[in-house]
């Protein structure tokens, strides 16, 4: 007989109220993974991170950035300057989350042209 070890409730992605399922939340968007896919490749800038993700507004941009600090997958470095300069990078945790992201962005390219199909023979 094979056992599975227990996973604690707060590392439980299946329950509504787990910490886990919130950090999901968190990483799981698509203004968080192209964040995390740019940040992957340099130190950025707001305003730079702002053109290289293309149709991200501000507000989204600061929420998104705000969360993945408030978890520790990206630093936010404050020097101090006149104007203050501003910039982000990924962490050990959010580097390691890079990979997956990697996979993702690889994956959707990959299934490009299945997926439009696929939507093409479903709306008709």
């Amino acid at each position: 007989m094979v056992t599975t070890p227990r996973v604690p409730k707060d590392a439980d992605l299946r329950r509504a109220d787990s910490l886990a399922r919130e950090i999901f939340s968190d990483i799981a968007n698509k203004w968080a993974l192209l964040i995390i896919d740019v940040l992957g490749k340099r130190t950025m800038r707001f305003s730079e991170l702002r053109k290289e993700v293309e149709g991200v507004s501000h507000k989204m941009l600061t929420q998104n950035l705000r969360t993945l600090e408030r978890d520790g997958l990206v630093h936010r470095e404050v020097y101090p300057t006149v104007p203050p300069r501003v910039e982000y990078r990924l962490t050990e945790p959010g580097l390691g989350l890079l990979t997956a992201c990697d996979a993702i962005c690889a994956w959707t390219q990959q299934n490009y042209t299945y997926i439009n199909s696929a939507r093409a023979r479903f709306d008709t």
